[in-house]
């Protein structure tokens, strides 16, 4: 049987340190929360709480949220890992900026967003117009919401894809056509593998991001109970009418179901490290 050890051998000291100090970090900004979330949920009987979380108006919100976000989710790894491969093979006039671009999510203020994602989606709005004379609304529907979210989910693919795809050999890819390998193969079995342990973290950041978003969303939502309301949103409402136990609720259990989803996602990306190594 072999011998378990706790920790690796290192020439560089330091190993109690740091890892005592992870532990504290971990526990008072993370664990802590989190627990004193759960604890205000059982400030609610049974009935209560299952009052809370079966209500339509919370499936609903459930339903939007947690769809919403992983259609976004799963629309930015297709859209990011394009980008990412435009943005590493290629060198064309602009290329520098357009990556630069690729950040402004991450430094836009989320109502900034918001304001101006509404803004053009309305139907007076210069892209909500062009939908009008064909009876389609963006704008406070789930596709302005599901818009929204993918604006702030796609740097995270792109910014998880693109420093592993610069590291892809590119001899592997002309050996593959040298041996006369179709290029829809070369893709799907020489490219593709090395990349997926980074798609699937780039897709459960861009999710967990899309889950818990707000400032972007409430402008373009609408904020129509049962039809356009997000869980965070529903979370602020009862924290308005004093009911904490109630948003507590409501936060550990979307808590709980956003922790199961990349749970999961963790451990298929652990799996596709050990089929596919990291790249």
């Amino acid at each position: 049987m072999a011998n378990i050890r706790f920790r690796e051998p290192s020439i560089i000291p330091g190993f109690r340190l740091t890892f005592g100090f992870t532990i504290f970090y971990l526990m008072l900004i993370v664990i802590i929360p989190i627990v004193g979330l759960f604890l205000k949920t059982f400030e609610l009987d049974w009935a209560s709480f299952v009052r809370i979380v079966t209500g339509p108006r919370f499936l609903a919100a459930l339903q939007l949220s947690f769809g919403t976000s992983l259609l976004a989710a799963l629309f930015n790894v297709v859209i990011g890992v394009l980008t990412a491969w435009v943005l590493v093979r290629y060198d064309f006039t602009g290329r520098r900026l357009l990556d630069a671009i690729i950040d402004l999510p991450f430094a836009l203020p989320t109502a900034v967003a918001g304001i101006a994602l509404t803004a053009l989606y309305v139907p007076q709005g210069w892209i909500g117009s062009l939908f009008t004379p064909y009876g389609i609304t963006i704008a406070y529907t789930p596709v302005g919401i599901w818009i929204a979210l993918v604006f702030i989910g796609l740097p995270f693919v792109v910014r998880t894809v693109q420093p592993v795809l610069e590291d892809v050999n590119r001899e592997v890819e002309e050996a593959a056509a040298t041996l006369g390998a179709p290029r829809r193969t070369t893709i799907l079995r020489v490219i593709l593998p090395p990349l997926i342990p980074a798609i699937l973290t780039g897709f459960a950041l861009a999710f967990a991001r899309a889950v818990g978003e707000y400032g972007s969303v409430i402008f373009i939502a609408g904020n129509i109970p049962r039809q356009t309301e997000i869980l965070p949103l529903l979370i602020v409402f009862r924290l308005e009418e004093r009911e904490y136990a109630a948003a507590a609720a409501i936060a550990a259990v979307m808590l709980t179901i956003s922790f199961a989803i990349l749970l999961l996602v963790n451990f298929l990306q652990a799996w596709s490290y050990r089929r596919f190594g990291n790249g």
